[in-house]
């Protein structure tokens, strides 16, 4: 066991040190080095994850539609103090919402499609790296609720796989 967490939290590379040449990551798991079904990068993993929450941002809206009148008529504001903007009421209005929203577009999208809306827009799937199969609802669901802490994601292993999809058997891949 503790070989296993000295990996995740020592980061990529810790026993080996720097790749060898023609090494890259996602080898490991049979993937190829660039191209559909190659490991994708962090910088497009949270693109991805931004689209994800805008889109979820404009669903929770859709759902609460918050009326910034009247949070801010229900509001105590001390004598001298100004009210709020609108938009610091919205956004506060929509967190909660916006994450739930997130929360159930994940699952939903990773068990039924093998992506996210993001993940879609940006050439990205989940991938199963144990099986040629769907990830499934089980697996979608433990992924997100890992993802929820945030984190776990910033670690990642030698592959470049992030605590959540180390955990869930699963790799965000190129999809095309």
């Amino acid at each position: 066991m503790a070989r296993i967490t000295g990996s995740w939290l020592s980061g990529p590379n810790a026993e080996s040190g720097d790749n060898p040449p023609g090494d890259y990551q996602g080898k490991e798991l049979g993937l190829p080095p660039s191209g559909r079904g190659a490991l994708a990068p962090f910088t497009r993993r949270v693109l991805a994850l931004l689209v994800d929450w805008f889109i979820s941002m404009g669903l929770a809206a859709i759902i609460v539609r918050p009326n910034a009148e009247h949070i801010i008529s229900k509001m105590t504001i001390p004598k001298g103090q100004q009210p709020p903007s609108h938009f610091e009421v919205i956004t506060q209005a929509l967190s909660t919402p916006t994450l739930l929203v997130w929360f159930v577009l994940g699952i939903a999208a990773v068990t039924l499609f093998g992506f996210t809306p993001g993940q879609y827009f940006l050439k990205l799937r989940v991938s199963r790296v144990d099986a040629d199969a769907p990830v499934g609802f089980i697996r979608a669901l433990v992924r997100q609720l890992i993802l929820l802490f945030v984190i776990p994601a910033l670690f990642t292993d030698s592959d470049g796989r992030g605590m959540h999809d180390r955990a869930t058997g699963t790799a965000l891949v190129y999809s095309r």
